[in-house]
């Protein structure tokens, strides 16, 4: 009596395909930066830019505009928008670009301060 061999596919071949395009899509895919709001230049220091975290809140000031986490708005909606900030300590980053009139500086730190939000990090560009 003849005995019946199951006949069936070897996966061996496609996981090994498979696996291989994974990581040449893993391997040639673009990570991008956290998006900015605005086009800013800022000044250069020693320190360069720190890593932004999800929870951070983040303010870029340039001549013309004014973003708060990567939206576009002016001085009342920020000042609305950090109103409804419950977590005062949060970290606060802070882009401005280096031709920002004084005033509008000033301006943006008296709203940080009627909110009490004083955990600053003011963002600059590192040295070449």
């Amino acid at each position: 009596m003849r005995r019946r061999e199951s006949l069936t596919q070897d996966m061996t071949p496609l996981v090994d395909v498979v696996f291989l395009l994974l990581i040449f899509f893993l391997v040639t895919s673009v990570f991008k930066k956290e998006e900015l709001a605005l086009l800013l230049n800022l000044p250069h220091g020693k320190e360069g830019e720190r890593m932004v975290e999800k929870r951070d809140i983040v303010i870029e000031l340039s001549k013309e505009a004014l973003a708060l986490n990567h939206e576009t708005l002016d001085f009342a909606t920020l000042d609305e928008k950090l109103a409804l900030i419950e977590q005062k300590d949060r970290p606060v980053i802070v882009r401005i670009d280096e031709h920002v009139e004084y005033g509008r500086i000033i301006k943006l730190f008296n709203l940080l301060k009627k909110h009490r939000l004083g955990n600053l990090a003011l963002v600059e560009q590192k040295e070449r």
